[in-house]
């Protein structure tokens, strides 16, 4: 794949991610925002019962603000970044991991993505609302979350490359059974060795929380489906346009890896 196509690529992913964005920033509105304004009512409310109510501190940024044009600005600089990134990593896998045509190595790598950047880290270290975790250990949380973030994508890859060598010897779905089942095992053994994070308040509403949660992840999962799908075919205009514009006449399994050589 030449340079020129990997640029084109690159705008391509951006671009989705945009699009991807505001997608999950309409879903973080509406299912997200109002679990943190709970989350803070509850917290307000504690602060009262303990006696620390006093004159309330001035806001920098109006809470207004902040789950609009804030929350807006966060999710679409997260999702340009991720389109590029997952664009990046498309150019990698398109002839790499089997006979795929560009929509579905798409599909494939934001699937991925989802799961080492998203899901795994969530088992570990899910989403809490405010007034969850202790603001001392905020750096040291930050880290271990980075790091299930690292440990994902690493072992991802290491049972991709391990999928592509039992592949000659155990066949195609053998060998993919058998590097999920690799990976499987060793981000289980990573959840149960890794510092746990903070406790939970015992008097927080499991449901504000759980709810919360749930928001979260919703959001990561819609992101990433989306950007799965319009990548997919916004990278196929740019690899393959005649079958943009001449009727299907195969499925998204190439009969061979023809893609690779853009």
């Amino acid at each position: 794949m030449n340079s020129a196509t990997v640029r084109t690529l690159l705008v391509r992913g951006m671009i989705a991610g945009v699009l991807a964005g505001l997608l999950a920033f309409g879903l973080a509105y509406l299912i997200g925002e109002p679990q943190v304004d709970a989350a803070i009512a509850v917290e307000e409310s504690a602060s009262h019962a303990h006696g620390h109510g006093g004159d309330p501190a001035e806001e920098l940024v109006s809470r207004a603000v902040q789950s609009t044009a804030g929350l807006a600005t966060a999710v679409l600089v997260y999702g340009t970044a991720l389109g590029g990134i997952t664009a990046l990593a498309l150019c990698f896998a398109l002839g790499r991991v089997g006979a795929f045509r560009s929509r579905a190595t798409a599909a494939l790598v934001a699937l991925g993505g989802f799961v080492t950047v998203a899901l795994v880290p969530f088992l570990k270290y899910p989403a809490n609302p405010p007034a969850v975790g202790d603001p001392d250990t905020l750096n040291q949380r930050t880290a271990l979350y980075f790091l299930m973030i690292a440990l994902g994508v690493l072992l991802a890859v290491g049972a991709v490359l391990l999928g592509r060598k039992l592949a000659p010897r155990w066949g195609n779905w053998y060998a993919t059974v058998a590097g999920c089942a690799v990976f499987t095992v060793a981000v289980g053994l990573a959840l149960a060795f890794l510092p746990a994070g903070d406790p939970i308040p015992h008097d927080f509403p499991a449901d504000v929380l759980w709810q919360f949660r749930l928001a979260s992840l919703g959001v990561q999962a819609l992101l990433w489906t989306a950007l799965g799908l319009i990548l997919g075919h916004l990278a196929q205009r740019v690899l393959e346009p005649a079958a943009v514009t001449a009727p299907a006449t195969t499925g998204d399994t190439a009969p061979g890896a023809s893609v690779a050589a853009h």
